[in-house]
């Protein structure tokens, strides 16, 4: 029976630990190591593993993704509660490169025009995680402006202010990080003669519009991270300023009960 000619990527967790990975395929599967990702051949078709957490599988039953991603399973660090998922169909032998609606011709069926291809696919993959992961930052966090915008006040004490900037900072620092994912991959500084093919495939799936984007949305989340701040300060300012009074106000006591004793 023909295998479907079609293009599955994956994003399974926020990376692997690679080394051991590497290691583990290199010598138990039928695989070649290129900078930051690996080829596995599989019984039909095959997958390019990237050291992001993505994996994207040519011509691959459902079954045989399944028995690889186990595989992989253990090397995953940060697993992602949801899978972050792509497909695409594809033909060969076409008189040239063409990308539409989901579908990729290709001139040829060489491996190395199909990781090129690959390496546009899978930084869209992990793309869509960023996004997916600043967007629900930005969600579950949306009441904080309107509650300063209606009662001038976030109503979170100054630990939960304190826990909410360091979440802010977290989801902002693990992307901005790993910010050098989203760049033409050093694979085409030794292959540039197919940087084409990953042009291509980028531009489809507009990797470029959609970054910056996610740089006004990272902007977004830094001045909350920016309000938090000012209203941690505040609160901290109020509580020295209730300190100093009640300070005060003890001294004063203090003066009148002694300047009484003294009179009697």
């Amino acid at each position: 029976m023909a295998v479907t000619q079609e293009i599955y990527s994956r994003c399974y967790c926020a990376q692997y630990d690679f080394v051991e990975l590497q290691n583990y395929l290199l010598k138990n599967e039928r695989s070649v190591a290129y900078r930051n990702v690996l080829q596995v051949e599989l019984s039909v078709g095959d997958v390019f593993v990237f050291h992001y957490g993505v994996l994207v599988f040519w011509k691959v039953s459902l079954q045989e993704r399944e028995l690889f991603q186990q595989k992989t399973a253990v090397y995953e660090l940060e697993t992602l509660e949801s899978i972050i998922a792509d497909e695409f169909s594809f033909d060969l032998n076409k008189e040239k490169l063409q990308i539409k609606n989901d579908h990729v011709d290709l001139i040829d069926d060489e491996l190395l025009t199909r990781l090129a291809i690959s390496h546009g696919i899978a930084q869209s993959t992990k793309l869509a995680q960023f996004e997916s992961r600043v967007q629900q930052t930005i969600n579950d966090n949306s009441h904080i402006p309107r509650n300063i915008a209606q009662t001038g006040d976030t109503r979170l004490s100054r630990k939960n202010l304190a826990q909410l900037r360091g979440r802010l900072f977290i989801t902002k620092s693990d992307i901005v990080l790993n910010y050098d994912l989203l760049d033409v991959p050093e694979f085409f500084w030794e292959y540039p003669e197919l940087q084409h093919y990953y042009d291509a495939i980028a531009d489809y799936l507009e990797v470029k519009q959609r970054v910056e984007v996610l740089n006004k949305k990272l902007e977004t989340i830094h001045e909350l991270f920016e309000m938090m701040a000012d209203e941690q300060k505040h609160k901290h300012s109020s509580l020295l300023e209730w300190i100093i009074i009640w300070l005060i106000a003890f001294e004063i006591l203090v003066f009148l009960v002694y300047d009484v004793f003294e009179v009697f």
